[in-house]
């Protein structure tokens, strides 16, 4: 690894993942599941990623640094970036963990998106010769759409996407009602799903076929009757393995008034729409007041 010779630091912010959407059309015969899902970031709170002079190494700190479990994707990214192109200028990252970890929100991938990007700043001398994507793609499945950082339709297994040049920003409040989820949680809502085989392969999902780069209409009500229409396929998997999930999603629907509430991904956390950030923000401070141990927070979706 060479190491980093500027003497800034380069800070970037990892930003909640969020499906808005999420069909599971089956499962792949190498074992994946394919999917359609409209992606959005919020803006509101993140991770935070700084890349800094110094030997390679990684300090985590944060209120949800110590949860972290298993291989950190930013290690993995570390290594890859290492093994894969020797020449580039790496250095000590520091992670600020403010999102939960296994929350379903891509935390992981868009921590080691955000250290891709940093070390892509790092080197604008390298970075034309180097294939993110691709490096990407072998960190982890969410990490592509984590890079791209803006809203887009996820096809594949997460490696097709379509980025939309516009989409309604939504006023939104994130729920997690952090209780024990297992450590293979996704695995075993997967399992619950129990997705048909795929055969042929899909080769444009059908759910999407009418999406275009607009997005799916102009104006938060549009867009809210488009992931009324879609819905997230894990939903019921999900609540099957973390019970509690429904709680959530009752909480920011019936008692706070959401246009409407869904799960993000495999879970736990959820995300109710608002009319305005106002609302989103007086709700946000409701569900903490009546839940004080849930993570909460008001953000854009967008």
């Amino acid at each position: 690894m060479t190491p980093i010779t500027r003497d800034r630091s380069i800070v970037e912010l990892a930003r909640p993942k969020v499906n808005l959407t999420l069909r599971i059309l089956g499962r792949r015969p190498d074992g994946y599941h394919e999917l359609a899902s409209l992606v959005a970031f919020a803006d509101g709170v993140a991770d935070k990623v700084t890349l800094e002079a110094g030997d390679p190494g990684i300090a985590v700190g944060g209120p949800f640094g110590g949860n972290i479990i298993g291989e950190n994707l930013i290690a993995k990214a570390l290594d890859l970036l290492s093994s894969r192109a020797p020449e580039l200028r790496l250095g000590h990252v520091t992670l600020e963990k403010n999102l939960p970890v296994a929350a379903g929100i891509g935390g992981g991938s868009a921590d080691a998106a955000a250290v891709l990007r940093a070390v892509r700043r790092a080197n604008p001398d390298l970075a034309d010769a180097i294939d993110w994507y691709g490096l990407a793609r072998e960190i982890g499945a969410d990490v592509p759409v984590c890079l791209l950082n803006q809203a887009a339709v996820m096809q594949g297994v997460g490696e097709r996407l379509t980025p939309l040049k516009s989409l309604p920003p939504l006023p939104a409040v994130l729920v997690n009602p952090m209780v024990p989820v297992p450590v293979d949680k996704t695995a075993q809502v997967f399992r619950a799903l129990n997705a048909p085989p795929l055969s042929p392969p899909a080769a444009k999902p059908p759910c999407e076929q009418d999406f275009s780069e607009s997005g799916p209409g102009e104006t938060v009500r549009d867009l809210v009757l488009y992931i009324n229409r879609q819905g997230n396929d894990l939903a019921g998997p999900a609540i099957a393995v973390v019970p509690h999930v429904a709680s959530a999603l009752a909480t920011l629907e019936r008692d706070h008034g959401a246009l409407l509430a869904r799960l993000s991904g495999a879970g736990p956390t959820s995300f109710g729409v608002f009319e305005t950030w106002k609302a989103a923000a007086r709700a946000r401070e409701a569900i903490k007041a009546r839940h004080p141990a849930w993570w909460a927070e008001a953000v854009v979706l967008g």
